[in-house]
């Protein structure tokens, strides 16, 4: 949640500033600012609302300065409003500081700060933190914020801009993530590598309770103990055009139809010759450890979380192996049965979602072996797993995910056949099966992805709809779970996945004419049932719109309309039927003048719990 920029070099800094603070727009925030330093004054710009307010602020005093940082914030602590943007100063106004994170004991530090005199301008947690800074400065910035942050519980990503050594910024990070760009007679910081490609490739990745001290021409980073530490430079490989809209109008339009490459990347290099099965070398579960294997949990959030619902289906089925599925926030609360013989699966795009990273950390910390399915490399999920495997989807910046997703259940059959034939569960003809499928599905993607004008003709007709409803049976369902979540974020419409089969324990009671179904029949062992479930809400003058595999057109004598895709094992159907889902959404959000890539009150990387 939250971006944060830094610069210090010999450029002016508030441009670089701003176009960083705009690649880092998907994350998602309510209000935007600036500070750089002037002579003898800190600078601030601060603006409620999108980057094109604060852009236009400053264009009628751009502040000129070759040190800053910048913020985009997403309210957690006090409404979105000019005094609650970041930065933040002090009561003399010499430190600066952006946050992102949560600090947890802010109530208890702010009363103490009042009392000694100082002033608060804000309602945020953050603003704690020039104050402490103002408080306990000794005349040395790092000694100064090493003090303040064994006052502080809580999560932060946390830079400092001071009047008094202006010729350096400091950055402290914990459990949000930091990353530090290299240059030549200039360095910047950033929440996210988008923000820096622009500049430079070379990078440090900053981990839990180091802080790194950036002037023009060198980079200082220190451990919790105060010594220097050896980072390793991280060479970022994506190219910057990847975080562009590369000609569409969205970028979750892009994401969407880059889909089978991103499947096409994700199975390189695992999937054995001759399709005899999988290789994942990324994955060293000692062979004693696999074969006494009694129980697998997968935890994460959000999209992340139906992708593990899939994935239980999927172990279960080819492994033989129990699989639970626990959102990630409620995972460690709930004192989870786990030791040596669990494997904790945990699913996390940006690789630093709170709620998930708490969840590693109750697995290890009861003695599980833990597996990260990731899409960021290094990222605080992937270090600290004992295993990872990468989505290789690319840089998504859209909120609202579509190929992280659909790599994630690639990852998910990886795994699952994985696990199956190292317990020599799966028969090796149907492995080969499974897998010859799993080398068409970047073809049979794009074979959907051709086939959207149904989806248009049927937003054109109820996009001022108030609620639709999403059913289906098995792997179905956990789709049809994804496909709500996606129309529900980017159109604001009333959305709910139900099992068909629970229709008649109580959901028919909101079905009436003209209601919009999606109905997802693509299991051919379950479609004579999934039939009668959608004759139910016909028989209630609902309008069902049905995603079926060919072969199964009888559907097509009860449904409205019939969304086809193309045949592949049954196992494998999630892949192609989430995708005229992502389309409907899409489309849906459009068509009612949404904002598709950063819809409101929602954030990219959920970075605080």
């Amino acid at each position: 949640m939250c971006g944060i920029v830094g610069y210090i070099g010999g450029r002016q800094a508030a441009p670089i500033l701003l176009d960083g603070l705009q690649k880092l727009e998907y994350r998602g925030y309510d209000s935007a600012g600036i500070a750089v330093l002037g002579d003898n004054v800190i600078k601030l710009q601060k603006k409620t609302g999108k980057l094109i307010g604060l852009r236009a602020q400053m264009n009628e005093s751009m502040p000129t300065s070759t040190v800053g940082i910048g913020h985009t914030r997403w309210a957690t602590h006090g409404r979105p409003s000019d005094a609650n943007a970041h930065p933040h100063l002090d009561c003399s106004g010499r430190f600066a500081v952006v946050h992102n994170g949560i600090i947890e004991n802010y109530l208890n530090l702010r009363e103490q700060l009042i009392s000694q005199g100082h002033v608060f301008r804000s309602e945020t947690d953050t603003e704690v933190l020039p104050h402490l800074i103002e408080e306990l400065y000794t005349g040395d910035l790092v000694e100064t914020m090493q003090r303040v942050l064994e006052k502080v519980d809580g999560s932060y990503a946390a830079v400092v801009l001071s009047l008094d050594e202006p010729d350096q910024l400091l950055a402290a990070r914990h459990d949000s993530p930091l990353v530090v760009g290299l240059g030549e007679g200039e360095n910047f910081l950033a929440s996210d590598i988008p923000a820096l490609l622009a500049h430079t490739r070379r990078t440090y990745i900053l981990e839990d309770g180091e802080i790194a001290v950036l002037t023009r021409d060198r980079v200082q980073v220190l451990g919790r103990n105060g010594q220097p530490v050896e980072k390793q430079i991280y060479t970022v490989k994506w190219e910057a055009k990847q975080a562009e809209k590369d000609g569409y109008a969205h970028f979750m339009l892009k994401e969407i139809h880059e889909q089978p490459r991103a499947i096409k990347d994700t199975l390189s290099g695992r999937i054995a010759a001759g399709d005899s099965g999988v290789t994942l070398k990324e994955i060293n579960i000692p062979e004693e450890q696999l074969r006494e294997m009694n129980k697998i949990f997968i935890t994460a959030c959000g999209t992340a979380y139906h992708a593990g619902l899939v994935g239980k289906h999927i172990i279960e089925s080819l492994a033989r192996i129990p699989v639970e599925v626990d959102i990630a926030s409620e995972f460690r609360y709930r004192n989870p049965l786990l030791d040596r013989n669990s494997l904790v699966i945990v699913v996390s795009q940006s690789g630093e979602t709170a709620d998930t990273l708490a969840a590693l950390r109750e697995a290890k910390r009861k003695g599980a072996r833990v597996l990260a399915v990731t899409n960021v490399v290094d990222s605080s999920v992937a270090r600290e797993a004992d295993d990872v495997l990468y989505t290789w989807a690319g840089p998504e910046i859209a909120v609202a995910s579509t190929k992280a997703y659909t790599t994630q259940l690639v990852c998910m059959y990886l795994i699952g056949l994985y696990l199956a034939q190292q317990r020599g569960a799966l028969g090796p003809g149907e492995t080969a099966e499974i897998v010859a499928e799993l080398r068409k599905l970047p073809g049979k993607v794009s074979a959907v992805l051709e086939n959207g004008s149904d989806i248009e003709n049927f937003v054109r007709q109820y996009s001022n709809c108030g609620s639709v409803f999403y059913i289906g049976r098995g792997l179905d369902h956990a789709v049809a779970m994804e496909g709500s979540l996606k129309l529900k974020e980017i159109s604001y419409i009333h959305a709910e996945a139900y099992a068909a089969g629970e229709l008649k324990h109580g959901t028919l009671a909101l079905i009436e004419k003209d209601v919009p179904v999606i109905a997802l029949a693509t299991q051919a062992d379950l479609f004579e049932k999934m039939l009668s479930n959608i004759k139910e809400v016909k028989a209630r003058d609902a309008v069902v719109v049905a995603v079926a595999m060919r072969g199964l057109e009888e559907v097509a004598k009860e449904a409205d309309q019939v969304m086809y895709i193309p045949r592949t094992h049954q196992v494998l159907a999630p892949v192609l039927a989430v995708i005229p889902l992502q389309l409907l959404a899409y489309h849906m959000a459009v068509a009612r003048n949404c904002d598709v890539d950063q819809p409101r009150n929602l954030a990219k990387s959920v970075t605080v719990e």
